[in-house]
């Protein structure tokens, strides 16, 4: 019988995640005033303390140890980071400026720095951790067994392999589609390799770290 309290650690925090990521397209479809054309600006730090809160409280259901593997991590976070940004970076497409932009409080150093500084949070810990606890740490296995603590991680499944790649693959923005599907196959590569769920957040960690990083170089706000 599956563990209600290991299941809801494992997926409210990317529920509560999706909530409010669906309650900025509404809200945004609204129009209006800044506070709803623009939500983004505080729903996503919302996102990232409610978020942050939850994997929190529910921190030692996840049984994070030290990651295994790790140069293999670093690897394909290296090679993810590339695949994302080598359509406009090597292949001459558009650049995509229309997005999360820190610079509407570059008047306001307090907002600017405080924007920045959640929006890497929820960017390099919160997202890695939230995504990787659910699409590797629970779907990967619950499609394998419904009382996926039975199924040791990195356990091989093609139906498993399958839709959690094109779930986490079509789950991302539309331009998106095709690099986060292969993502997601690479990801699961991790997890099967790696048999770690610590080495899977330390690689989309650092996917995700490299591409702000490159964000912010570029201006190329679309990618967040």
């Amino acid at each position: 019988m599956i563990n209600r309290k290991k299941f809801f650690a494992f997926v409210l925090p990317m529920v509560l995640f999706i909530a409010l990521l669906l309650l900025n397209s509404a809200l945004k479809s609204a129009g209006g005033s800044f506070a709803l054309s623009s939500a983004e600006y505080w729903i996503y730090p919302l996102q990232t303390v409610l978020s942050g809160i939850l994997l929190l409280l529910f921190w030692r259901q996840y049984a994070l140890t030290r990651p295994l593997r790790p140069g293999v991590g670093l690897l394909v976070g290296l090679v993810v980071f590339l695949l994302w940004i080598s359509p406009q970076a090597f292949f001459g497409f558009s650049a995509r400026i229309d997005g999360f932009n820190p610079d509407v409080f570059a008047a306001q150093p307090a907002f600017y720095w405080g924007t920045l500084l959640l929006r890497f949070l929820r960017l390099v810990v919160v997202v890695p951790l939230l995504e990787e606890i659910f699409w590797r740490g629970f779907l990967l296995r619950f499609l394998i067994d419904e009382d996926f603590e039975r199924v040791p991680f990195g356990t091989f499944g093609w139906l498993s392999f399958v839709v959690v790649t094109l779930a986490f693959g079509f789950s991302h923005n539309r331009p998106d589609w095709l690099a986060a599907v292969l993502t997601g196959m690479l990801y699961n590569g991790v997890a099967y390799r790696s048999r770690s769920l610590s080495t899977c957040v330390v690689t989309h960690a650092l996917t995700n770290l490299l591409l702000g990083l490159w964000i912010m170089r570029t201006g190329q706000w679309g990618f967040w």
